[in-house]
């Protein structure tokens, strides 16, 4: 199958996107970013491979008249399972570094205690794994880190209080720091056949599927064996300049939003781009051409970092912020949106008195209001808006956006995609099919 791909390398997030010769999506696939971003580069397009191939699996099973009953309700079970398998497998790499770490332990007596720490936090976190990779279950993350280190830190103070006297939070803590590292340096994605494997032997024990099992292991081993003809790969993104390319495979965020907006969202004037490290605001024409657009370049407030900054100091996964802030009853007014500044203000709103969740409500609408400031310099917002970037899937920035729009320039039409992360990716993969 021939195919074009767009890589996005930003300073937190790496995506792919595989786009077959009629603009049509058939992948994605996202990870953390690393310093390695060949590696990177590398990861992101095998699970945008991986995730391509479950496209193939589903229209197998649909074009055969039997299994296309039965294809709605099959789906999201096969994907809930490989992620499952996915996911232990990561656990068990985890598990692997953990232990290799405590052997080099100069003092056993603490190793040993710390090692039962260790085996018990990582065995309740793989029990735990089952019911948060259920078909009827909401995703908590795109990304293992952020999974297990919620799950590590919950547990570790578990242990902690149950060991008062022979375990220190902290070091518990950095055994995990110094582990996952490692294991986000580790590729899971090319055991797509071991892992589609344990999903369909699951499957095909389950009394509702078990008729079927022939004609979808017969999908399964359409999905696995078709070969991927990559006629081109372009790039961007914050680390553009540092993927294995040549110079003519490389475009521009600006250029790369502008077009995946207009992609997803044919009517798009103005996007909004928070990602990572900087945050764009893009004006574009009919057919999705840059016109105007404003960047901030010089620092990380507002933007991704900024949310990771007050994630880790107010000990949370990032993905866990905007549920946190949806459930304020006030907005506390932010000061500051300046990392340097913003963990001194945090301490001071909490040692008042004032609650987590008000204080992160007002973090998210103090974010949206510098977004706002760089839309008005680049031509203000125009019918149809794009919201884009990493910070587009929570809820809570886009309910502080979806509020100051509609304050400063009255109904405009605001368009946010499940997909919305992947935006420059699928400009990237336009540009390579162009």
């Amino acid at each position: 199958m021939e195919c074009y791909v767009g890589i996005d390398l930003g300073s937190t997030t790496s995506k792919a996107i595989y786009m077959d010769a009629h603009a049509n999506i058939l992948g994605r696939g996202i990870i953390n970013s690393r310093h390695n971003y060949t590696l990177a580069c590398q990861i992101a397009q095998e699970e945008a491979e991986n995730h391509s191939r479950f496209a193939i699996l589903e229209q197998s099973i649909r074009e055969n008249g039997t299994g296309q009953s039965i294809a709605a309700t099959l789906m999201p079970v096969l994907r809930a399972k490989y992620k499952l398998a996915e996911h232990n497998a990561q656990l068990a790499e985890l598990r692997r570094i953990c232990m290799k770490d405590l052997d080099n332990w100069k003092d056993p007596m603490a190793a040993s205690l710390y090692l039962e720490a260790v085996e018990h936090i990582l065995h309740r976190m793989e029990q735990e794994a089952v019911d948060i990779y259920r078909e009827d279950t909401a995703e908590k993350s795109d990304f293992f880190r952020d999974i297990a280190t919620s799950q590590f830190m919950e547990f570790a103070q578990d242990q902690v209080r149950r060991h008062v006297e022979e375990l220190s939070f902290e070091r518990l803590v950095g055994i995990f720091d110094r582990a996952i590292i490692r294991v986000e340096s580790v590729s899971f994605a090319k055991s797509f056949s071991a892992h589609i494997d344990f999903a369909y032997r699951e499957v095909a024990a389950m009394p509702a599927f078990a008729p079927y099992r022939d004609q979808i292991h017969a999908a399964v081993k359409i999905a696995d064996e078709r070969e991927f003809n990559i006629v081109r790969i372009v790039g961007t993104g914050y680390g553009r300049q540092r993927l294995p390319f040549e110079k003519e495979q490389i475009r521009s965020e600006i250029l790369c939003h502008g077009l995946g907006a207009h992609y997803m969202f044919p009517d798009t004037r103005t996007v909004l781009d928070i990602g990572g490290q900087d945050t764009k605001a893009i004006q574009v024409d009919g057919n999705g051409i840059v016109e105007n657009f404003q960047m901030n370049d010089r620092c990380a407030a507002g933007c991704g970092r900024y949310l990771g900054y007050v994630a880790d100091e107010m000990n949370m996964g990032v993905h866990e912020l905007g549920p946190q802030a949806m459930q304020a009853t006030k907005t506390i007014r932010i000061n500051s949106t300046c990392t340097v500044f913003a963990g001194a203000e945090i301490r001071q709103r909490l040692s008042v008195g004032e609650k987590r969740e008000d204080i992160l409500a007002g973090l998210h609408r103090a974010i949206i209001l510098r977004a706002m400031s760089l839309l008005a310099r680049s031509g203000g917002i125009s019918n149809e808006f794009t919201f884009t970037g990493g910070v587009a899937k929570n809820e809570a920035a886009t309910n502080a956006l979806r509020t100051l729009v509609r304050e400063n320039y009255g109904e405009i039409t605001v368009n946010i995609s499940p997909d919305s992360i992947f935006t420059g990716a699928c400009g990237a993969a336009l540009f390579a099919r162009n």
